[in-house]
């Protein structure tokens, strides 16, 4: 009997093994996981800390035993140390037990994920300085902030998980600081745009310091302010949130080759350079729609639908994944953002020459449904072919990103959307949608 082995067991790696079950019915599958917990949801964990999900099982899609009886057999707290390419077998280490063991396989996925960047910076090592990528992470630090009740609450990094953490935890009743080295807030964005986003958090009393970067942290055991190169900010509980490394050393180890980001470079089919072996998820590579290249940008639904293709691929089947556009959405306070393609800069980086424009519109055309929203989206020149979009706004403003996503992924150009039949109907939107608005700047 053919038999695959799943290498983690968050999003990229259930998606696989489920969708090889689906594949193949008579397939053997193990899916091993390092963590406690498998198949979560990583984005809710700062809704989780700020209360909004009551339960950490909230968190949870499935279960060991729904494994089980799709007779895939899942094994947590097991630890993948080395991969043995010319024997097929992995060793693990039972995390429980404190004992060695192996596995053998004729397919291979590995969807190790990634762990959060935190730099040596003195001082890190004192309590009260936190990292947020697991449920683990995320008991951890709703229970520390239970006891110890800060005054002075430090975020670190101005991304998605960022900007989600100041809400919560100034929702908590926490004084709330957000560092962030870039000169702008929301780095995947344009800095007209990212400055919407700065001046609402500063309208709900998070104090936000931009172009400062940290240096280390000070106090006894426990810390009590960061140092940067401008000063010192109180603080006496701190979330790093700067990205993440891909967990690639394992795959690199075993001679499979890496690429943009020190990711595992991967093909549409979701292939190692080495047969039989693939890759998916945060630790894996994948295609920007827009240029075409190689790019490292690991997102939660981008590991469910590559994890999909592995696993159909690795059960025989002929699965391809097209690649991203870094669509991404997040509120902040009660202001909805999101983004999707290229920004200006990055345009100017590939070489693009663009022309954009940003409006201000309404999400609606009732009084009581209806909010500011600003859309930018950004053009080429020449092909009049829709490279991004952004937004920032309220009462729904958000989601209207899927229809800049949308179009991108077609390769749409101005003429061909200039007079999409949008929905209309007052609670919504209005006569004229604010996406449409701002592709008509362009005529």
């Amino acid at each position: 009997m053919t038999k695959l082995l799943v290498i983690g067991a968050v999003t990229a790696g259930t998606s696989a093994a489920a969708k090889a079950r689906r594949v193949d019915s008579k397939l053997e599958i193990k899916l091993l996981a390092e963590s406690q917990y498998i198949s979560y949801g990583s984005c809710g964990l700062p809704y989780f800390i700020g209360g909004a999900i009551a339960a950490k099982e909230k968190l949870l899609a499935r279960s060991i035993e729904n494994f089980a009886q799709q007779g895939i057999e899942v094994k947590n707290l097991c630890k993948a140390t080395e991969i043995n390419l010319s024997k097929q077998k992995v060793i693990f280490r039972n995390l429980a037990q404190n004992s060695i063991f192996e596995e053998f396989y004729d397919k291979l996925i590995i969807a190790t994920g990634a762990r959060p960047i935190i730099f040596d910076w003195p001082g890190t090592a004192k309590k009260g300085i936190f990292t947020l990528r697991t449920i683990n992470d995320g008991v951890d630090i709703k229970e520390y902030l239970r006891l110890n009740k800060p005054g002075q609450v430090l975020i670190v990094g101005a991304g998605y998980i960022g900007l989600e953490m100041a809400e919560n935890l100034s929702a908590l009743g926490f004084q709330v600081t957000l560092v962030e080295r870039g000169s702008q807030v929301a780095p995947s964005m344009d800095p007209d745009m990212a400055l919407i986003i700065q001046e609402h958090l500063e309208q709900k009393g998070i104090k936000v310091l931009v172009n400062q970067e940290i240096k280390g942290f000070e106090g006894g055991e426990t810390v009590a302010a960061a140092f940067t190169g401008s000063g010192v900010v109180p603080a006496d509980f701190v979330l790093v949130s700067i990205g993440v490394r891909p967990n690639s050393e394992l795959a690199t180890d075993a001679g499979i080759k890496l690429g943009v980001g020190r990711a595992i470079e991967v093909n549409s089919q979701m292939e190692t350079n080495i047969d039989g072996v693939y890759s998916a998820g945060d630790c894996a590579t994948t295609t920007n729609l827009v240029t075409g290249e190689d790019v490292y940008i690991p997102m939660g639904t981008t590991a469910n639908k590559q994890g999909r293709v592995a696993g159909e691929n690795a059960a025989g089947g002929n699965a391809a994944f097209k690649g991203v556009l870094g669509t991404g959405i997040a509120r902040v306070f009660d202001l909805e953002i999101s983004r999707t393609g290229m920004t200006e800069k990055e345009c100017r980086e590939k070489g693009f020459k663009f022309i954009s424009h940003t409006v201000k519109s309404r999400t609606a055309a009732l009084p009581g449904y209806s909010g500011d929203v600003w859309i930018k989206i950004i053009v080429d020149e020449k092909t009049r072919r829709i490279l991004g979009g952004q937004i920032a706004g309220y009462s729904g403003a958000g989601k209207r990103i899927d229809i800049i996503a949308t179009a991108i992924t077609l390769g749409a150009r101005l003429e061909d959307i200039f007079d999409a039949d949008l929905a209309y109907s007052p609670p919504f939107s209005p006569v004229w949608d604010p996406v449409l608005v701002a592709l008509n700047q362009f005529r």
